[in-house]
């Protein structure tokens, strides 16, 4: 009682560090940002208001936010399905009792501790080695080619974290579920529909928010890999916004009011996936 009564009375003095840290790194930088897009600017001390002329040359200036927009919904779309959909099969795998199998969990998740620059360098001079081998050409001869590369990118740096994710979540499954499920007869394909993955609604929604954010911000991954070409047909909205903000000449407004936009997109995205996943592990 004593330790409670405590820990309330010197909450807000831990706190406040913390609180002020979040003010300062976070709440400020968005406030001025969100007015910097109502402006046109050079400099933060420069700024003159526009109003709403910089979210309407976002969408008509050129198509390319909207089409960067809808490169990174198609990405994240096919990435989000493959990464969870491969990050389950191997903690599945991983999970049995096979030789070696903790050499393989390390194996696996060693590619998330690079960094995505590193390997979109990397995967570069692997894809371009292939493509010009096979059709005597590289990932900047076709947006097809940069969007799948992209994708081959992000399984190979996200399988094993979800993986572990998933390993998690299996092995907090009661063995008494399981054993009655074996008991009465059940086939692997029932077990893992209708108990496997249903007692791991919480690791599921987990990974898919993971994948989801991480796959719509993608920046530094694309930036190494293709720089957008050809002709900014790779290009996801991270990159446009920074494209647009920091090399197109006087701009800087339309990339904040891109980055505005972009930010309520994901977040709108986010909270409707984090609402539709946690529905099911009230059902489970």
């Amino acid at each position: 009682m004593r330790v409670s009564h405590y820990i309330k009375k010197w909450f807000p003095v831990f706190a406040l560090p913390t609180f002020l840290c979040f003010i300062l790194a976070f709440i400020v930088p968005f406030a001025m940002g969100l007015y910097l897009s109502f402006t046109s600017f050079r400099t933060v001390n420069d700024a003159t208001w526009v109003g709403l002329d910089n979210y309407v040359r976002a969408f008509t200036q050129n198509g390319d936010f909207l089409a960067s927009l809808w490169f990174t919904v198609k990405f994240t779309v096919v990435s989000v399905i493959t990464v969870n959909v491969l990050g389950f099969t191997v903690a599945m795998l991983l999970t049995r009792a096979i030789r070696g199998r903790n050499v393989f969990r390390a194996v696996f998740f060693l590619p998330n501790l690079i960094g995505g620059i590193v390997l979109g360098y990397i995967w570069q001079l692997i894809l371009n080695a292939i493509l010009q081998a096979m059709f005597h050409q590289d990932l900047t001869y076709s947006a097809t080619y940069g969007f799948w590369g992209l994708v081959i990118l992000v399984n190979w740096q996200m399988v094993g974290y979800m993986m572990v994710i998933y390993i998690a979540g299996i092995q907090n499954i009661p063995t008494d579920v399981l054993e009655a499920a074996d008991i009465d007869g059940a086939r692997f394909r029932h077990k893992l529909f209708s108990v496997i993955i249903p007692m791991m609604a919480g690791s599921i929604t987990i990974c898919t928010f993971l994948t989801l954010s991480n796959c719509l911000k993608m920046f530094d991954q694309n930036l190494a890999l293709t720089n957008g070409a050809p002709q900014n047909q790779s290009e996801g909205a991270a990159l446009n916004i920074f494209r647009v903000f920091y090399k197109l000449r006087n701009q800087q407004g339309v990339g904040q009011a891109e980055a505005v936009i972009f930010f309520v997109f994901v977040a709108v995205v986010a909270y409707l996936q984090l609402r539709a996943t946690r529905s099911k592990e009230v059902d489970a």
